[in-house]
């Protein structure tokens, strides 16, 4: 582990292609994709690479989204438009839009409310050590009194909502956006699937929207280090194709294994990185 150093003007390849690797593996599984580029970049580089960074890069994973869901979605925003304008075509995928549209919102509101804090405070990695072991025994508690006895077609307006605000807790590295709507879709009594496929979509229009606000800030930010075009083409292209992976491997693996196991990954890296502050080894500051 290198100590910290003065924050680098710009970035290196190296950097680039390992924490796009990082970004496009973790993203959707309940481990905190921004945790794990917070943890990476400070342990091996000695500083943030920024959260305009992350925001930028996430463009890659949403798209593998976009892509691996395209039937969904396609058939969502055609129901959504049609009902738009004609009352007797609001169907269930009708609704579902609404759903996502108004599960989008909590989000939303606080990205712009707390932009400062989400891109200073909530960075500093005693708070990631923290929260990837507190929140792990949320997971576990979720996964014990949830039911799991709610299909696709048992989603309300009311649970969008609830996920909506549960993927607030995104906003702070070491949660995990998916971990937190998945948590709160189980304590709803979602299926495990369920939970994890409204999950996606509702990350969607969040983390398009953050990554395309944060494009202009990845050049020249104001913390972190800067990128050339060519660098987050390439990282977006290398999180687009890790990330359509770990989504088919994440549904495969809900269908029949507990999201508890990932608390036994998350428990020990929260330790780790615990360890290595109060050793010194590792600085918990930003810059």
């Amino acid at each position: 582990m290198t100590d910290a150093s003065p924050l680098a003007d710009s970035m290196s390849w190296v950097q680039v292609l390992v924490l796009s690797v990082v970004q496009g593996l973790t993203e959707f599984l309940p481990v905190s994709s921004s945790g794990h580029l917070r943890i990476v970049s400070q342990a091996f580089w000695g500083h943030d690479a920024g959260a305009s960074f992350t925001a930028v890069i996430q463009l890659g994973t949403e798209a593998a989204v976009l892509v691996f869901f395209a039937k969904d979605i396609w058939r969502i925003a055609v129901a959504w438009f049609a009902g738009l304008f004609n009352k007797d075509k609001r169907d269930y995928d009708y609704r579902m839009g609404w759903m996502v549209i108004a599960g989008t919102i909590p989000v939303a509101l606080l990205g712009v409310l707390l932009k400062d804090l989400i891109r200073d405070n909530f960075r500093n990695l005693w708070i990631t050590a923290t929260v990837l072991v507190v929140f792990s025994l949320v997971f576990i508690l979720a996964e014990h009194r949830g039911t799991k006895s709610r299909g696709y077609r048992d989603l309300t307006m009311k649970d969008a909502l609830i996920m909506g605000a549960w993927q607030c807790l995104a906003l702070i590295p070491g949660v995990s956006r998916s971990g937190g709507t998945i948590s709160g879709g189980l304590f709803l009594n979602l299926e495990r699937e369920v939970a994890t496929r409204f999950s996606f979509l509702l990350a969607i229009p969040a983390v398009l929207a953050s990554g395309l606000f944060s494009l202009p800030d990845a050049f020249h930010p104001e913390d972190g280090q800067a990128a050339t075009g060519a660098q987050l083409a390439v990282g977006t292209g290398i999180a687009f194709v890790l990330g359509y992976i770990s989504i088919a491997w994440l549904l495969k693996f809900v269908s029949n294994h507990s999201f508890a196991w990932f608390a036994a990954y998350r428990i020990p890296l929260g330790v780790l990185v615990a360890v290595l502050l109060a050793t010194g080894m590792m600085s918990p500051a930003v810059g």
